[in-house]
């Protein structure tokens, strides 16, 4: 099969410290990389979770905003005006 060239830029600290973790288990990152890439096009997606590690945008939270956000729209429920409290 043919081979090509890929170029892509990150962080100099994230690439050796990528290179250090692909040299602890036994390949290279060009290994690495092209492992990702077959997983990815075989299951046509990325090959694993990726979360923000911001608890407002988990899925519980987002499922109780829109029922909040559905009852003010149908006037279920109205807004009330809170304090701002800083910590």
């Amino acid at each position: 099969m043919a081979q090509t060239n890929v170029n892509i830029r990150m962080d100099e600290q994230l690439k050796k410290d990528f290179d250090k973790f692909c040299e602890d288990i036994g390949m290279t990152m060009t290994t690495a990389i092209c492992v990702f890439a077959k997983k990815a096009v075989r299951e046509q997606k990325i090959p694993f979770e990726i979360t923000a590690d911001d608890p407002f945008y988990s899925k519980v939270n987002m499922e109780y905003l829109e029922k909040v956000i559905k009852k003010i729209d149908s006037g279920k429920s109205k807004l009330k005006e809170h304090k701002l409290i800083e910590e």
